[in-house]
Protein backbone atom coordinates (compact mmCIF):
# COMPACT_ATOMS: atom_id res chain seq x y z
CA UNK A 1 0.00 0.00 0.00
CA UNK A 2 1.44 3.45 -0.91
CA UNK A 3 0.91 6.71 1.34
CA UNK A 4 1.07 10.01 0.68
CA UNK A 5 1.62 10.49 4.09
CA UNK A 6 4.94 11.16 5.68
CA UNK A 7 6.20 8.21 7.42
CA UNK A 8 7.57 8.40 10.88
CA UNK A 9 9.89 6.24 12.95
CA UNK A 10 9.71 6.56 17.04
CA UNK A 11 12.68 4.48 18.99
CA UNK A 12 12.52 5.33 22.47
CA UNK A 13 15.42 5.23 25.11
CA UNK A 14 14.88 4.97 29.25
CA UNK A 15 12.13 5.00 31.72
CA UNK A 16 8.76 5.03 31.56
CA UNK A 17 8.05 9.15 31.59
CA UNK A 18 10.27 8.53 27.97
CA UNK A 19 7.66 5.93 26.98
CA UNK A 20 4.81 8.30 27.45
CA UNK A 21 7.29 11.46 25.60
CA UNK A 22 7.14 8.72 22.75
CA UNK A 23 3.54 7.97 22.53
CA UNK A 24 2.69 12.03 23.01
CA UNK A 25 5.02 12.57 20.27
CA UNK A 26 3.52 10.01 18.00
CA UNK A 27 -0.20 11.53 18.46
CA UNK A 28 0.77 15.10 17.59
CA UNK A 29 2.39 13.78 14.63
CA UNK A 30 -0.36 11.87 13.27
CA UNK A 31 -2.42 14.76 14.02
CA UNK A 32 0.33 16.50 11.43
CA UNK A 33 -0.42 13.58 8.95
CA UNK A 34 2.57 11.20 9.57
CA UNK A 35 1.93 7.51 10.15
CA UNK A 36 4.44 5.45 11.70
CA UNK A 37 6.73 2.95 9.82
CA UNK A 38 8.63 0.18 11.02
CA UNK A 39 11.92 1.11 9.77
CA UNK A 40 13.95 3.96 9.69
CA UNK A 41 14.63 3.51 5.95
CA UNK A 42 10.97 3.99 5.07
CA UNK A 43 10.66 7.39 7.27
CA UNK A 44 10.85 11.02 5.91
CA UNK A 45 10.90 11.75 9.52
CA UNK A 46 13.57 10.00 12.34
CA UNK A 47 12.82 10.91 15.71
CA UNK A 48 15.01 9.38 18.77
CA UNK A 49 13.75 10.09 21.85
CA UNK A 50 16.78 9.64 25.06
CA UNK A 51 17.73 8.98 27.92
CA UNK A 52 20.55 10.11 30.31
CA UNK A 53 20.60 8.60 33.48
CA UNK A 54 23.60 6.12 32.50
CA UNK A 55 26.48 6.70 30.01
CA UNK A 56 25.39 3.44 28.10
CA UNK A 57 22.13 4.82 26.98
CA UNK A 58 23.46 8.22 25.76
CA UNK A 59 26.18 5.87 24.05
CA UNK A 60 23.50 4.17 22.18
CA UNK A 61 22.00 7.12 20.89
CA UNK A 62 25.16 8.00 19.54
CA UNK A 63 25.62 4.63 17.48
CA UNK A 64 22.29 5.02 16.42
CA UNK A 65 23.10 7.87 14.56
CA UNK A 66 25.93 6.95 12.98
CA UNK A 67 24.31 3.94 11.71
CA UNK A 68 21.72 6.28 10.51
CA UNK A 69 24.25 8.55 8.94
CA UNK A 70 23.42 6.87 5.50
CA UNK A 71 20.03 7.57 5.36
CA UNK A 72 21.24 11.22 4.73
CA UNK A 73 23.29 10.26 1.64
CA UNK A 74 20.26 9.02 0.02
CA UNK A 75 18.24 10.38 -2.52
CA UNK A 76 14.86 11.51 -0.44
CA UNK A 77 17.40 12.01 3.06
CA UNK A 78 14.65 11.89 6.18
CA UNK A 79 14.78 14.55 8.62
CA UNK A 80 16.50 13.12 12.34
CA UNK A 81 15.59 14.77 15.57
CA UNK A 82 17.01 14.10 18.99
CA UNK A 83 14.51 14.66 21.08
CA UNK A 84 14.75 13.74 25.35
CA UNK A 85 16.92 14.18 28.28
CA UNK A 86 19.96 13.95 25.93
CA UNK A 87 19.29 16.65 24.04
CA UNK A 88 18.54 18.56 27.22
CA UNK A 89 21.82 17.89 28.69
CA UNK A 90 23.90 17.68 25.61
CA UNK A 91 22.46 20.62 23.62
CA UNK A 92 24.33 21.72 20.16
CA UNK A 93 27.46 19.07 21.59
CA UNK A 94 25.07 16.90 19.53
CA UNK A 95 26.08 18.82 16.92
CA UNK A 96 29.78 18.25 17.19
CA UNK A 97 29.55 14.35 17.09
CA UNK A 98 26.57 14.15 14.65
CA UNK A 99 26.69 17.01 12.46
CA UNK A 100 23.74 15.57 10.49
CA UNK A 101 21.04 15.91 13.15
CA UNK A 102 18.26 18.12 12.25
CA UNK A 103 16.93 18.84 15.35
CA UNK A 104 17.45 19.07 19.11
CA UNK A 105 14.44 18.86 21.66
CA UNK A 106 14.48 18.38 25.43
CA UNK A 107 11.77 16.84 27.09
CA UNK A 108 9.73 19.46 28.03
CA UNK A 109 9.26 21.21 24.35
CA UNK A 110 8.50 18.00 22.44
CA UNK A 111 4.98 19.52 22.35
CA UNK A 112 6.40 22.32 19.85
CA UNK A 113 7.82 19.42 17.37
CA UNK A 114 5.11 19.83 14.53
CA UNK A 115 5.82 23.72 14.70
CA UNK A 116 9.34 23.52 14.26
CA UNK A 117 9.39 21.04 11.57
CA UNK A 118 6.83 23.71 9.79
CA UNK A 119 8.80 26.51 10.59
CA UNK A 120 12.08 25.76 9.17
CA UNK A 121 14.40 23.70 7.13
CA UNK A 122 17.71 24.50 8.79
CA UNK A 123 18.74 22.72 12.14
CA UNK A 124 16.55 23.61 14.77
CA UNK A 125 17.66 23.64 18.78
CA UNK A 126 14.73 24.19 21.17
CA UNK A 127 15.28 23.26 24.87
CA UNK A 128 13.02 25.58 26.44
CA UNK A 129 11.11 24.19 29.42
CA UNK A 130 7.38 25.21 29.58
CA UNK A 131 5.53 22.30 31.04
CA UNK A 132 1.94 23.27 31.51
CA UNK A 133 1.79 23.69 27.50
CA UNK A 134 3.32 19.93 26.95
CA UNK A 135 0.13 18.44 28.45
CA UNK A 136 -2.82 20.90 26.85
CA UNK A 137 -3.95 17.70 24.98
CA UNK A 138 -4.62 14.57 25.88
CA UNK A 139 -3.60 11.59 24.22
CA UNK A 140 -4.99 9.40 21.36
CA UNK A 141 -4.19 6.02 21.48
CA UNK A 142 -3.77 5.17 17.88
CA UNK A 143 -4.15 1.37 18.96
CA UNK A 144 -8.39 0.30 18.93
CA UNK A 145 -7.07 -2.77 21.46
CA UNK A 146 -5.43 -0.39 23.90
CA UNK A 147 -5.80 -2.11 27.47
CA UNK A 148 -3.30 -0.57 29.52
CA UNK A 149 -1.85 2.92 29.81
CA UNK A 150 1.21 5.26 30.76
CA UNK A 151 -0.34 9.01 32.48
CA UNK A 152 2.40 11.38 33.33
CA UNK A 153 1.51 13.07 36.39
CA UNK A 154 4.52 14.97 37.81
CA UNK A 155 7.70 15.24 36.12
CA UNK A 156 11.26 16.64 37.56
CA UNK A 157 12.58 16.17 41.36
CA UNK A 158 13.84 18.40 43.88
CA UNK A 159 15.43 16.29 46.43
CA UNK A 160 18.79 16.51 44.17
CA UNK A 161 20.38 13.24 44.47
CA UNK A 162 24.35 13.24 43.82
CA UNK A 163 24.68 10.85 40.96
CA UNK A 164 21.19 11.98 39.19
CA UNK A 165 20.94 14.41 36.09
CA UNK A 166 16.95 14.37 36.51
CA UNK A 167 17.27 18.35 38.22
CA UNK A 168 19.19 19.33 35.20
CA UNK A 169 17.11 17.54 32.45
CA UNK A 170 14.06 17.70 33.45
CA UNK A 171 14.04 20.66 36.37
CA UNK A 172 12.05 20.89 39.59
CA UNK A 173 9.07 18.99 40.84
CA UNK A 174 6.07 19.69 38.08
CA UNK A 175 2.75 18.45 38.97
CA UNK A 176 -0.18 18.76 36.38
CA UNK A 177 -3.47 20.57 37.86
CA UNK A 178 -5.75 17.61 38.72
CA UNK A 179 -8.66 18.80 35.92
CA UNK A 180 -5.84 17.97 33.55
CA UNK A 181 -4.72 14.61 34.86
CA UNK A 182 -8.50 14.05 34.92
CA UNK A 183 -9.70 14.94 31.47
CA UNK A 184 -6.47 12.62 30.35
CA UNK A 185 -7.49 9.71 32.28
CA UNK A 186 -11.14 9.81 31.14
CA UNK A 187 -10.12 10.07 27.84
CA UNK A 188 -8.02 7.00 27.64
CA UNK A 189 -10.83 5.52 29.53
CA UNK A 190 -13.49 6.42 26.84
CA UNK A 191 -10.91 4.39 23.97
CA UNK A 192 -11.11 0.83 25.96
CA UNK A 193 -7.98 1.53 28.33
CA UNK A 194 -8.96 -0.50 31.48
CA UNK A 195 -5.64 -0.07 33.76
CA UNK A 196 -3.79 3.10 33.81
CA UNK A 197 -0.52 3.54 35.43
CA UNK A 198 -0.05 7.04 37.09
CA UNK A 199 3.77 8.35 36.08
CA UNK A 200 6.19 10.60 37.33
CA UNK A 201 10.29 10.63 38.44
CA UNK A 202 9.12 11.32 41.83
CA UNK A 203 5.32 10.55 41.55
CA UNK A 204 4.00 10.26 45.52
CA UNK A 205 5.60 13.70 45.57
CA UNK A 206 2.89 14.83 43.22
CA UNK A 207 0.67 18.08 44.90
CA UNK A 208 -1.57 20.49 42.71
CA UNK A 209 -4.77 22.35 42.68
CA UNK A 210 -7.94 21.27 42.32
CA UNK A 211 -10.75 23.25 40.58
CA UNK A 212 -11.69 24.23 43.74
CA UNK A 213 -8.27 25.63 44.42
CA UNK A 214 -7.91 23.08 47.49
CA UNK A 215 -4.33 21.04 47.42
CA UNK A 216 -4.44 17.46 46.20
CA UNK A 217 -1.83 15.18 47.29
CA UNK A 218 -0.86 11.88 45.87
CA UNK A 219 -3.11 9.80 47.70
CA UNK A 220 -5.84 11.91 47.29
CA UNK A 221 -5.31 11.86 43.16
CA UNK A 222 -5.66 8.20 43.46
CA UNK A 223 -9.26 7.98 44.92
CA UNK A 224 -9.80 10.98 42.34
CA UNK A 225 -8.60 8.39 39.30
CA UNK A 226 -10.55 5.43 40.83
CA UNK A 227 -13.70 6.58 40.84
CA UNK A 228 -13.83 7.20 36.99
CA UNK A 229 -16.20 5.32 35.51
CA UNK A 230 -14.43 1.88 32.99
CA UNK A 231 -11.10 2.00 35.28
CA UNK A 232 -10.24 -1.76 36.88
CA UNK A 233 -6.64 -1.24 37.54
CA UNK A 234 -4.66 1.44 39.00
CA UNK A 235 -1.05 1.38 39.27
CA UNK A 236 2.01 4.32 39.93
CA UNK A 237 5.67 4.75 39.41
CA UNK A 238 8.44 5.92 40.61
CA UNK A 239 7.67 6.32 44.65
CA UNK A 240 9.72 8.08 46.55
CA UNK A 241 10.04 6.48 50.61
CA UNK A 242 10.20 9.52 51.95
CA UNK A 243 6.30 10.86 50.44
CA UNK A 244 4.56 7.76 52.05
CA UNK A 245 1.59 9.35 53.37
CA UNK A 246 -1.30 8.71 55.48
CA UNK A 247 -3.60 9.52 52.24
CA UNK A 248 -1.66 7.06 50.32
CA UNK A 249 -1.53 4.47 53.02
CA UNK A 250 -5.50 4.55 53.10
CA UNK A 251 -6.03 3.93 49.46
CA UNK A 252 -4.06 1.12 49.70
CA UNK A 253 -5.58 0.31 51.93
CA UNK A 254 -9.01 0.87 50.65
CA UNK A 255 -9.20 1.31 47.12
CA UNK A 256 -9.90 -2.48 45.40
CA UNK A 257 -8.19 -1.19 42.07
CA UNK A 258 -4.88 0.04 43.19
CA UNK A 259 -2.92 -2.81 42.98
CA UNK A 260 -0.93 -4.22 45.43
CA UNK A 261 2.20 -3.83 43.74
CA UNK A 262 4.64 -1.19 44.69
CA UNK A 263 8.52 -0.01 43.29
CA UNK A 264 10.07 2.01 46.16
CA UNK A 265 13.48 2.11 44.91
CA UNK A 266 16.02 2.47 48.02
CA UNK A 267 19.40 2.02 45.95
CA UNK A 268 21.65 1.09 49.14
CA UNK A 269 21.40 -0.65 52.26
CA UNK A 270 24.32 1.09 53.66
CA UNK A 271 23.37 4.20 55.61
CA UNK A 272 26.56 6.14 54.85
CA UNK A 273 26.25 5.34 50.78
CA UNK A 274 22.40 6.57 51.53
CA UNK A 275 24.10 9.97 53.02
CA UNK A 276 26.70 10.04 50.32
CA UNK A 277 24.00 9.75 47.61
CA UNK A 278 21.82 12.70 49.33
CA UNK A 279 19.14 10.07 50.26
CA UNK A 280 16.94 11.55 52.86
CA UNK A 281 16.32 8.54 54.60
CA UNK A 282 18.43 5.70 56.39
CA UNK A 283 17.51 1.81 55.89
CA UNK A 284 15.77 2.05 59.14
CA UNK A 285 13.69 4.36 57.62
CA UNK A 286 13.00 2.92 54.43
CA UNK A 287 12.06 -0.38 56.32
CA UNK A 288 9.72 1.39 58.11
CA UNK A 289 7.45 2.63 55.19
CA UNK A 290 7.59 -1.09 53.86
CA UNK A 291 5.95 -1.90 57.12
CA UNK A 292 3.61 0.84 56.96
CA UNK A 293 2.80 -0.48 52.95
CA UNK A 294 2.27 -4.00 54.14
CA UNK A 295 0.11 -3.02 57.11
CA UNK A 296 -2.38 -1.18 54.83
CA UNK A 297 -2.60 -4.32 52.56
CA UNK A 298 -1.04 -7.55 53.60
CA UNK A 299 -0.35 -8.77 49.98
CA UNK A 300 1.52 -5.71 49.10
CA UNK A 301 4.68 -6.77 46.66
CA UNK A 302 7.67 -4.43 46.39
CA UNK A 303 10.15 -3.81 43.31
CA UNK A 304 12.82 -1.66 43.92
CA UNK A 305 16.10 0.21 42.04
CA UNK A 306 19.95 -0.22 43.57
CA UNK A 307 23.15 1.44 42.62
CA UNK A 308 26.41 -0.59 42.81
CA UNK A 309 29.57 0.66 43.27
CA UNK A 310 28.85 4.21 44.23
CA UNK A 311 31.67 6.52 44.84
CA UNK A 312 33.25 5.07 48.16
CA UNK A 313 31.22 1.85 48.10
CA UNK A 314 33.22 -0.73 50.76
CA UNK A 315 32.63 -4.29 50.81
CA UNK A 316 30.88 -4.14 54.04
CA UNK A 317 28.39 -0.70 52.48
CA UNK A 318 27.60 -3.45 49.83
CA UNK A 319 27.04 -6.75 51.94
CA UNK A 320 24.59 -4.20 53.93
CA UNK A 321 22.75 -4.04 50.23
CA UNK A 322 22.69 -7.81 50.32
CA UNK A 323 21.84 -7.66 53.21
CA UNK A 324 18.78 -5.38 52.59
CA UNK A 325 17.70 -7.44 50.16
CA UNK A 326 17.69 -10.98 52.27
CA UNK A 327 15.62 -8.72 54.51
CA UNK A 328 12.80 -7.38 52.01
CA UNK A 329 12.91 -10.53 49.68
CA UNK A 330 11.75 -8.26 46.78
CA UNK A 331 9.31 -9.69 43.87
CA UNK A 332 11.25 -8.41 41.26
CA UNK A 333 14.35 -5.47 41.54
CA UNK A 334 16.51 -3.35 38.78
CA UNK A 335 20.46 -2.95 39.83
CA UNK A 336 22.84 -0.87 37.75
CA UNK A 337 26.70 0.07 37.97
CA UNK A 338 27.03 3.55 39.40
CA UNK A 339 27.81 6.06 36.03
CA UNK A 340 29.67 8.67 36.13
CA UNK A 341 27.42 11.58 34.82
CA UNK A 342 28.77 15.15 33.99
CA UNK A 343 28.05 17.99 36.19
CA UNK A 344 26.44 15.62 38.91
CA UNK A 345 28.36 15.80 42.50
CA UNK A 346 28.81 12.46 42.36
CA UNK A 347 31.09 12.50 39.18
CA UNK A 348 33.73 14.26 41.14
CA UNK A 349 33.66 11.94 44.08
CA UNK A 350 36.90 10.18 45.63
CA UNK A 351 37.33 6.92 46.01
CA UNK A 352 35.44 5.87 42.50
CA UNK A 353 35.26 2.03 42.64
CA UNK A 354 37.29 0.31 39.85
CA UNK A 355 34.78 -1.35 37.28
CA UNK A 356 35.33 -4.61 37.71
CA UNK A 357 34.47 -4.05 41.21
CA UNK A 358 31.38 -2.92 40.05
CA UNK A 359 30.87 -5.82 37.74
CA UNK A 360 31.67 -8.66 40.18
CA UNK A 361 29.00 -6.75 42.68
CA UNK A 362 26.65 -6.35 40.27
CA UNK A 363 26.61 -10.08 39.65
CA UNK A 364 26.44 -10.95 43.14
CA UNK A 365 23.26 -8.68 43.11
CA UNK A 366 21.96 -9.58 40.51
CA UNK A 367 21.60 -13.50 40.95
CA UNK A 368 19.93 -12.79 44.58
CA UNK A 369 17.58 -10.62 42.89
CA UNK A 370 16.72 -13.27 40.55
CA UNK A 371 16.47 -15.96 43.16
CA UNK A 372 13.86 -13.87 45.03
CA UNK A 373 12.02 -13.18 41.78
CA UNK A 374 11.70 -16.97 40.52
CA UNK A 375 10.83 -17.53 44.31
CA UNK A 376 8.14 -15.12 43.78
CA UNK A 377 6.77 -16.21 40.99
CA UNK A 378 6.89 -20.22 42.50
CA UNK A 379 4.65 -19.22 45.44
CA UNK A 380 1.83 -18.06 42.91
CA UNK A 381 2.07 -21.36 41.04
CA UNK A 382 -1.39 -23.64 42.03
CA UNK A 383 -3.60 -19.96 43.00
CA UNK A 384 -6.57 -18.53 41.34
CA UNK A 385 -5.71 -15.18 40.41
CA UNK A 386 -7.32 -12.32 37.97
CA UNK A 387 -5.54 -11.82 35.18
CA UNK A 388 -6.33 -8.68 33.20
CA UNK A 389 -5.83 -10.08 29.42
CA UNK A 390 -3.86 -7.20 27.19
CA UNK A 391 -3.06 -8.81 23.80
CA UNK A 392 -2.06 -11.47 21.70
CA UNK A 393 0.38 -13.83 22.86
CA UNK A 394 3.70 -14.91 20.82
CA UNK A 395 2.07 -18.11 19.47
CA UNK A 396 -1.64 -18.78 17.61
CA UNK A 397 -4.32 -18.76 20.13
CA UNK A 398 -2.57 -17.62 23.07
CA UNK A 399 -3.49 -14.21 24.92
CA UNK A 400 -1.55 -12.48 27.94
CA UNK A 401 -1.85 -10.32 30.68
CA UNK A 402 -0.66 -9.64 33.99
CA UNK A 403 -1.90 -10.59 37.73
CA UNK A 404 -2.45 -7.54 40.03
CA UNK A 405 1.30 -7.88 41.13
CA UNK A 406 2.39 -7.14 37.97
CA UNK A 407 2.95 -11.23 37.15
CA UNK A 408 2.79 -11.77 33.09
CA UNK A 409 0.48 -14.99 32.44
CA UNK A 410 0.12 -16.78 29.21
CA UNK A 411 -2.61 -19.17 28.36
CA UNK A 412 -4.66 -20.12 25.53
CA UNK A 413 -7.74 -18.33 24.94
CA UNK A 414 -10.21 -16.07 22.51
CA UNK A 415 -9.13 -12.66 22.03
CA UNK A 416 -12.19 -11.87 23.07
CA UNK A 417 -10.79 -11.95 26.32
CA UNK A 418 -8.59 -9.07 25.83
CA UNK A 419 -9.57 -6.42 28.31
CA UNK A 420 -11.50 -8.75 30.52
CA UNK A 421 -10.51 -9.55 33.88
CA UNK A 422 -10.58 -13.65 34.25
CA UNK A 423 -9.67 -15.72 36.86
CA UNK A 424 -6.93 -17.91 36.14
CA UNK A 425 -5.36 -21.42 37.70
CA UNK A 426 -1.33 -20.58 37.21
CA UNK A 427 0.01 -24.04 36.50
CA UNK A 428 3.82 -23.39 35.47
CA UNK A 429 6.40 -21.36 35.84
CA UNK A 430 8.37 -19.87 32.22
CA UNK A 431 11.53 -18.01 32.68
CA UNK A 432 9.87 -14.78 33.38
CA UNK A 433 6.68 -15.33 33.37
CA UNK A 434 3.49 -17.87 34.19
CA UNK A 435 1.42 -20.25 32.19
CA UNK A 436 -2.29 -20.90 33.04
CA UNK A 437 -5.63 -22.07 32.39
CA UNK A 438 -8.67 -19.82 32.65
CA UNK A 439 -11.18 -20.97 35.84
CA UNK A 440 -14.02 -22.52 34.58
CA UNK A 441 -16.19 -19.73 36.41
CA UNK A 442 -15.02 -17.42 34.22
CA UNK A 443 -16.36 -18.56 30.96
Amino acid sequence: MLFSMPGVWIKNFGCQTNVYDAERISALLRKEGYHTVTTPAAAQLIVLNTCHIREKATEKLFSDLGRLRALKTGPLPPKIFVTGCVAQALGKEIWQRAPWVDGIVGPQATHRLPDLLRASSQPVLCLEKTLPEKFQEPILSDSPTKVTALLVIQEGCDNGCTYCVVPSTRGRSFSRPVASVLEEARTLLQQGVREITLVGQNVNAYCAQDETGALCDFGSLLFLVAALPGIKRLRYTTSHPQDITDTLLRAHATLPSLMPAVHLPVQSGSDAILRAMKRPYTRTLYLEALEKLRAARSDIAFSSDFIVGFPGETEEDFQATLALVEEVSYAQAYAFKYSIRPGTPAASLPEQVPDPVKKQRLASLLALLETQQQAFYRQHLGQVVDVLFEKRGRHLGEITGRTPHFLPVVVQGSTDLIGSCCSVRLTKGLSHSLQGEIAESSL
